[in-house]
């Protein structure tokens, strides 16, 4: 394999962008006029967000608030798997919004798959949640990158490790 050059299809995203993201949020939800009366609740766990307001209309607000700091963080929207709104205890409603990471199985089946199809002087392999892909010309990898890029997936795809 000598000679050869890789990088890495990944799917990944900035933890302490999010946090600050989640902060500026709750700092507007304090400010703003609408919001000043209503009880809202952000709490950042592993892997998911547990948002508890009043009703449904300050979900939404809250959702919007989220969505518009996440991409003045350069944070992809398709990180969030946004669930129902569900009644919860005293009067409150509960949102959980699980925050994807790593490429699912079949996402990554589907990109090797269309490798292999497309571009048949380069290799990839499936190694956990990410996908390595190899090959000996810089330029057929910098193609695969490009293609990848045109892809509208549900996951956001970085390329790493680039060597």
């Amino acid at each position: 394999m000598a000679g050869d050059v890789s990088f890495d299809v990944v799917s990944d995203f900035d933890e302490q962008e999010l946090r600050n993201a989640l902060d500026q949020v709750r700092r507007e939800a304090v400010q703003r006029y609408d919001l000043k009366s209503a009880h809202i609740d952000i709490e950042h766990g592993k892997g998911e967000l547990v948002i508890t307001t009043d009703d449904e209309y300050h979900a939404g607000v809250v959702k919007d608030l989220i969505e518009s700091k996440a991409i003045r963080r350069s944070l992809s929207l398709k990180i969030f798997d946004w669930g129902k709104v569900e009644p919860a205890g005293g009067n409150k409603v509960r949102q959980q919004v699980t925050l994807r990471r790593g490429l699912p199985e079949d996402v990554a089946k589907r990109l090797t798959r269309l490798i292999r199809d497309e571009f048949p002087k380069v290799k990839s392999q499936i190694q956990g949640d990410a996908v390595r892909v190899s090959g000996k010309s810089k330029d057929d990898l910098q193609r695969v990158i490009v293609r990848l890029r045109e892809l509208d997936e549900i996951v956001p795809l970085q390329f790493e490790n680039y060597r």
